[in-house]
């Protein structure tokens, strides 16, 4: 018999791939103060965001996280002006007036010289907080929270509602932000400055909040959370191996870390925690009383896009922890840093999801209110406005 081809149907990539990859150049950037590999991070989370976001409304929350990068690298440096932390250094830029404190706040000042090399100092931690901050917003950007959630571990499930209901405050609080400038630029009122922000920074926090709510008293009706009855031994051993597995982990931890721990106490008790956790965790899903409708594959495009984020990590770990130069960069002497070759390549792996994930699909109906947008900006808008259509539909 002739074998009949059969078209696969367009997917999207599971939402915990997606968060595993930002995972992983999340931990690379939290390894380095190298400003160009800080760098070289965010252009490799921003260009797989450019490639493959949809037109869900979680997927324009990404600009957003930019913009506090840029504001936390600017708190991070008049901070340090002012303040001044315990990086000194030779070039004097300016000084500001000194406020003498008492002898008993030694080591604390308030204004004073300040430096290059102190300057710098300060906006290399923000830049690598600011890195962090935009990984954790592409996996914001590019994973569908409703997907996310239906993907939780049953033990994990009740956690996993009360997450997504977080999570869906960004994105919402962008899409309202950006309906309310068009609405004052409609009106013929200024949309930028400090009196915009202060006309719709309380109903835009307000609009957001009502909406998580309104999401979670959704997800209430329709049974999110229900348990099942389980017998009490079964609770009893669940609760034993769940904290036993915790406490495993953390002495595992511990005994890493630790200066005289060594790895032959700590790789021991970390993997007997870790396997008692997850035992724990395997029983307490049989509380969780719930049916997957289409359950997310995890296939090729998923194992590569995490090993990518796992990749870049790894890479990072390695150069830092085996002293490569210029992983770990200090402002003092200020010298101009140098771009090593291992974590270079390694964040260079994180660009795999733009061409082994498979191409973002439009997202029409009720799970996405603003539609797909034609060349002239405008949306189609199908469903309710209610957010429990929005995100459980």
């Amino acid at each position: 018999m002739r074998a009949v081809h059969r078209p696969t149907l367009p997917r999207t990539l599971h939402p915990g791939a997606w968060w595993l990859w930002a995972l992983g150049l999340a931990t690379a950037a939290s390894r380095t103060t190298n400003p160009l590999l800080l760098v070289l991070v965010l252009a490799v989370a921003g260009y797989v965001v450019a490639a493959r976001r949809t037109s869900a409304p979680w997927a324009r929350s990404y600009a957003a996280f930019l913009r506090l990068g840029l504001v936390v690298i600017a708190i991070r440096v008049v901070f340090q002006s002012l303040f001044g932390a315990a990086v000194t250094g030779r070039t004097v830029l300016f000084t500001l007036p000194q406020v003498p404190l008492p002898g008993w706040l030694e080591g604390i000042r308030i204004g004073g010289a300040v430096t290059a090399e102190a300057l710098a100092s300060a906006a290399y931690d923000g830049l690598r907080l600011a890195a962090v901050l935009a990984c954790i917003g592409a996996a914001n950007a590019l994973a569908n929270p409703k997907r996310l959630l239906a993907a939780m571990p049953g033990a994990l499930y009740e956690l996993g509602v009360a997450v997504v209901v977080a999570m869906t405050f960004a994105p919402q609080l962008v899409g309202d932000a950006a309906r309310a400038r068009a609405a004052r630029r409609l009106r013929g009122r200024a949309d930028r400055g400090l009196r915009s922000l202060r006309a719709t920074a309380v109903p835009l926090l307000e609009g957001a909040l009502e909406r998580s709510l309104a999401l979670a008293a959704a997800m209430d009706s329709r049974g999110y959370g229900r348990v099942g009855q389980v017998p009490r031994a079964t609770r009893v051993v669940t609760a034993a191996l769940v904290l036993g597995g915790l406490v495993g982990l953390c002495a595992g931890a511990y005994g890493l870390l630790a200066a005289d721990g060594g790895p032959l106490f700590g790789a021991p008790m970390l993997l007997a925690g870790g396997a008692a956790a997850v035992a724990g965790l395997a029983l307490a899903g049989r509380r969780a009383v719930r049916t997957r409708y289409r359950p997310d594959p995890w296939a090729l495009p998923e194992w590569l896009v995490a090993a990518s984020g796992v990749a870049v990590a790894a890479a990072f770990t390695w150069a830092a922890s085996t002293g490569v130069p210029d992983v770990v960069v200090s402002a003092s002497p200020l010298t101009l840093p140098g771009l090593p070759v291992l974590p270079t390549a390694g964040a260079l792996l994180g660009l795999l999801p733009a061409w082994c994930s498979p191409p973002p699909q439009p997202v029409i109906g009720p799970s996405d209110p603003s539609g797909p947008s034609g060349p002239s900006g405008s949306s189609t808008r199908s469903g309710s406005s209610d957010p429990s259509s929005e995100v459980l539909a």
